[in-house]
């Protein structure tokens, strides 16, 4: 089965709540953050990430077409989550790619976007490895990187 992106339930949303990347919240916002925002910007999709049965992750996408007027035109990857006890698995790797995936459905999507923080070269390093490349734009002091879908 591999890695998969589900929706989250009522019944679900608790785990996926108490799920911890390891960093103190340092590089990527708790998921009851991203959650609560994501229900406050409709543009946003997000989705439990999966190896298999076990819940591993969380992602979020900013999808333009979700809205009739958008405040921005491209898609983004908002937010990325692997758990620390699931991390150095490929599941992140996974999860992008299932991401990249649905964003191909998507009407008018031919680039996907993600920043991060300046300071943060293991992630400068996840990303390229995925095929992200440095646009040259900053985005509220971070490097924003693009992989054409």
């Amino acid at each position: 089965m591999g890695v998969s992106l589900r929706e989250i339930t009522r019944e679900t949303v608790h785990d996926v709540c108490r799920l911890d990347a390891g960093d103190g919240g340092m590089q990527v916002a708790p998921n009851a953050v991203s959650i609560a925002q994501a229900y406050f910007a409709p543009e946003a999709w997000f989705r439990a990430v999966h190896a298999d049965d076990a819940l591993v992750g969380f992602v979020m996408l900013y999808d333009p077409t979700l809205v009739p007027a958008p405040k921005e035109n491209r898609f983004f990857l908002w937010r990325l989550m692997i758990d620390k006890t699931h991390q150095r698995r490929g599941h992140g790797h996974a999860a992008v790619e299932r991401l990249v995936e649905h964003t191909r459905t998507r009407p008018g999507a031919a680039q996907l976007h993600v920043s991060h923080a300046k300071n943060a070269a293991p992630l400068a390093r996840f990303y390229q490895s995925l095929g992200f490349r440095y646009t040259g734009e900053e985005d509220d002091g971070e490097l924003v990187m693009v992989r054409a879908l």
